[in-house]
């Protein structure tokens, strides 16, 4: 994901008891690379990011304020790709020119995911145009899909989400009860939260796993990934997720070829130093330019590969096989598992952004793919 512009610097198949070693990562090979179906294209709003499946098959995307002042930040994904705000009209009712009570409304979604508790959650990190964020905006905001209602509301202050924050991506452990947020801005860090209680505290905070590496350049389709100003991408920690035994945790920043892991019981406590929880990271695997991490309920760990249009799943040697790969897939973002076990992954367009020397994003697409 974009870092902010503003002036700063289940089950699894990776084993509990999995070592540290790192492996050359070879990619295409494996089963037959699956087909894409697409499920609905998107123009107004233009950019979608992330999407949720709810166990009922239910489907909900998200567009970030980013290119545009969008009139639907969430939105329930109906029949031929009609959307619906959702839970309401009110909490989609913020806009930028009159940017009030955004607490109560979302700012700047950035990413949807469903629990298995009957649960949508949705992260705001509240930086409309990837500047900085709007006072009282950043949370994470808990919908419960029976009655389609608002159920909890976490607000993250500056101690949890400072200036400079840009909150990603989150992911539950099997039981609903702990979460971990991925912060791409800069410093890159991790936050966990407790959900009963609400604490949220950033962890592995300026440490090497959630920064962006300095000598990764972002290239799609034969061209780098730069700012205005010929900065290159500086998108730190983004791509996350759990193990179905809720022991491990796994991510690494978009601007980098690393997967890292740590133990969730040496992050979640609160009395280890910043240095304990730093000697708790292992170098997990050796990956490529990924946004979205999936691990899906037959254990398999999913990665979209945002140079060369694919989605990618993890061997039990960490090397990886294309499960799907397509020109659609123009910067694979999301993903998220359908009841049937589909996988879901939107296309985000990001190239095409003006803020990357692109000429605009027209539309953008959300895809479907049944795993071979």
């Amino acid at each position: 994901m974009p870092q902010p512009f503003i002036a700063l610097p289940r089950r699894t198949l990776l084993g509990a008891g999995a070592a540290a070693l790192v492996l050359p990562a070879t990619v295409s090979r494996a089963a037959e690379a699956a087909k894409l179906e697409q499920v609905a294209q998107f123009t107004t709003p233009h950019q979608v990011t992330g999407v949720a499946v709810a166990p009922d098959g239910r489907v909900f995307v998200n567009f970030p304020r980013w290119e545009e002042d969008v009139a639907i930040s969430v939105a329930e994904v109906g029949h031929g790709g009609r959307l619906t705000p959702y839970p309401d009209a009110g909490w989609n009712s913020f806009r930028a020119a009159s940017p009030a009570d955004p607490g109560q409304r979302f700012v700047c979604v950035q990413s949807v995911t469903c629990d298995p508790q009957g649960n949508l959650w949705v992260l705001d990190p509240a930086a409309p145009a990837l500047t900085f964020e709007v006072p009282g905006g950043p949370k994470l905001v808990r919908i419960g899909l029976q009655r389609n209602q608002v159920a909890r509301v976490y607000a993250f202050d500056q101690t949890v989400a400072p200036q400079g924050s840009y909150l990603n991506d989150i992911r539950f452990t099997p039981d609903g009860q702990r979460a971990v947020i991925t912060n791409s801005g800069l410093p890159g860090c991790l936050i966990v939260l407790d959900v009963q209680s609400g604490q949220a505290r950033r962890v592995l905070d300026g440490h090497p796993s959630t920064q962006f590496q300095k000598d990764v350049v972002i290239t799609v389709a034969g061209k780098q990934l730069r700012r205005s100003d010929g900065e290159p991408a500086k998108f730190s920690a983004d791509g996350i997720a759990i193990d179905g035994r809720g022991e491990y945790v796994y991510w690494q920043a978009t601007t980098g070829k690393t997967m890292f892991r740590a133990a969730l019981a040496r992050l979640f406590d609160a009395q280890a130093t910043p240095a304990q929880q730093g000697e708790a990271v292992e170098t997990f695997a050796q990956s490529f330019i990924a946004d979205g991490y999936w691990m899906s309920r037959s254990g398999t760990l999913f990665l979209t590969s945002c140079s060369d249009n694919s989605v990618k799943r993890m061997l039990p040697d960490k090397s990886f096989a294309v499960a799907v790969k397509d020109p659609r897939l123009f910067w694979p973002d999301s993903m998220a598992e359908g009841p049937d076990g589909a996988i879901y992954v939107t296309a985000s367009h990001i190239p095409e952004m003006k803020a990357w020397q692109g000429a605009g994003v027209k539309q953008s697409q959300l895809f479907r793919f049944k795993p071979a």
